[in-house]
């Protein structure tokens, strides 16, 4: 990891005109993916100052890849192939992880990420050497150690906000241990039930969001209480939930959903916008909003990514379907993350999923498959996709 990325957050610039057209392939990380069987990825996510990418795969390692200097080989030639700064080994399987907000290269105290795994607690590493800053733990009424499902820091970074059955859990970001602040979703047979799968912090307003696997959803103040707005009948659990930069909009993608709904927070009792975008399985599709909040990016679990302009006014019907301003296909896999660079025209994708040998399929059968070429499913890739005019970073700063 760089220190002192040419990008800060104070940048930020909206999207080029040339969103509106697919965006070119310029580097790609297969390699390190394909070293070991079934190491799809779970997302991918750009820091907050733009200087490195942050992944997620199956073989329960966190890896931060710097932001190229160049991308794009020469024409016809072979796509530059990335290679992690750094890798993390988690314990088990990773069910959650974000960057710690206000995150800068040039102060090395704020590089931090926070990750969470089954049966382990809440870890928190520096994005420059991988050792272990802190860990927060949670325990259950038998005083068990608890994971978290879901992570969420506070907007300036002083609180993280951890999902667990029926509960979030608060704790002080400059005090790792198991004191922690209790917040129940469910009481007396209202509420939230089951798993909370995600969560999100309004960056304007003093509230979050909670998903759960009950298929609902909650707006709670951060300051503690019960909801102030809750949702208890969703088509779909939520697994990954969005607010606009001024906090009026929330979005939520959801396991084997068809859409990315959209509610203005003032207004739940009615659904603002349904963007189309088709999810097969359990995982989590992570999905990315512009720094000015108009434009969002979604993968699906065919393979192909598709941008909306969410200020566009829906299609008249029965629902307000907003058509997507651009679809392209990434390839033909799903792909589960998609993350915007804060500051330059630069997309990144990550793909992969958990492949089922079909029932009826013989070894032979697998064999001759894999003769003939690669198979429809398992790119397990990262990806990064070019919307500027020019053909490096440094160009287009």
């Amino acid at each position: 990891m760089r220190v002192g990325g040419s990008r800060t957050p104070g940048s930020r610039r909206p999207p080029p005109a040339e969103l509106q057209r697919p965006p070119r392939l310029v580097a790609e990380a297969r390699e390190e993916y394909g070293r070991r069987p079934e190491n799809f990825l779970k997302g991918c996510k750009w820091a907050p100052d733009g200087s490195c990418l942050l992944t997620c795969s199956n073989d329960n390692t966190l890896r931060i890849y710097d932001l190229p200097p160049a991308l794009g080989g020469a024409p016809g030639g072979a796509l530059p192939e990335l290679v992690p700064a750094l890798r993390v080994p988690e314990g088990d399987t990773i069910y959650d992880y974000c960057w710690l907000p206000g995150m800068a290269s040039a102060r090395p105290s704020s590089c931090l990420v926070a990750s969470s795994s089954r049966d382990n607690p809440v870890h928190l590493w520096d994005a420059f050497d991988g050792s272990l800053r802190g860990s927060f733990r949670a325990y259950n009424h038998l005083d068990e150690l608890e994971a978290a499902r879901s992570l969420c820091f506070s907007p300036d970074g002083t609180e993280l906000l951890c999902g667990f059955d029926g509960a979030v859990r608060v704790f002080a970001t400059g005090h790792p241990g198991r004191v922690c602040d209790t917040r129940p979703t469910h009481a007396g047979g209202r509420g939230q039930r089951g798993l909370i799968g995600c969560l999100a912090c309004s960056p304007a307003q003093a509230l979050y969001a909670c998903g759960s696997y009950g298929r609902s959803l909650g707006l709670y103040p951060r300051a503690g209480g019960g909801a102030v707005a809750l949702l208890p009948r969703l088509p779909a659990a939520p697994t990954h939930l969005r607010f606009t930069p001024d906090g009026l909009r929330l979005f939520a993608g959801g396991r084997k959903a068809q859409h990315i709904l959209c509610w203005d927070i003032r207004r739940l009792d009615q659904t603002l916008l349904v963007l189309e975008r088709p999810v097969a399985t359990n995982q989590r599709v992570a999905f990315d909003l512009d720094p000015s909040g108009r434009f969002l990016v979604s993968g699906d679990s065919g393979g192909c990514v598709r941008v909306w302009d969410t200020r566009a006014a829906p299609a008249a019907g029965p629902q307000p379907l907003l058509p997507p301003l651009l679809r392209f296909r990434a390839l033909r896999d799903c792909v589960n993350g998609a993350s915007l660079h804060p500051s330059l025209p630069l997309l990144a994708t990550a793909s992969g999923q958990r492949l089922f040998p079909e029932p009826w399929a013989s070894a032979e059968e697998e064999e001759e498959e894999e003769a003939e070429g690669p198979p429809a499913r398992g790119h397990n890739c990262l990806q990064l996709w070019w919307w500027g005019g020019g053909d490096t970073a440094e160009e287009e700063a």
